[in-house]
């Protein structure tokens, strides 16, 4: 339910007594920790590595290029890092959210 009251919006559920207390027992399950990856944006093609194993990357280095829907999209690194090990290989068809690489 939202509640939208002199400019301030709110989302909020409501249960009954019974509900309440069966949610309080649900475990909260966090996302996995995908920082330390390479993950693929779309499902597609990977025309190439550009990175080897061990290699020291700066921000904005092409570390790989995988071809969608006809377009070529270059993965660049978000940060500086190392490369730890590759999972992927020029040729391979990837789904969304494959593991392109991992870094140490």
């Amino acid at each position: 339910m939202r509640i939208d009251w002199q400019g301030l919006s709110v989302r909020t559920r409501v249960f009954t007594p019974r509900l309440a207390e069966l949610d309080a027992l649900m475990p909260v399950k966090l996302p996995p920790d995908t920082s330390k990856m390479l993950l693929c944006p779309m499902p597609g093609l990977v025309v190439s590595i550009a990175v080897s194993e061990g290699q020291e990357v700066k921000a904005g280095e092409t570390l790989a290029v995988v071809e969608a829907m006809k377009m070529e999209n270059v993965l660049r690194a978000e940060r500086d890092l190392t490369v730890g090990s590759i999972k992927a290989k020029p040729g391979e068809s990837l789904a969304v959210d494959a593991v392109i690489m991992e870094f140490a």
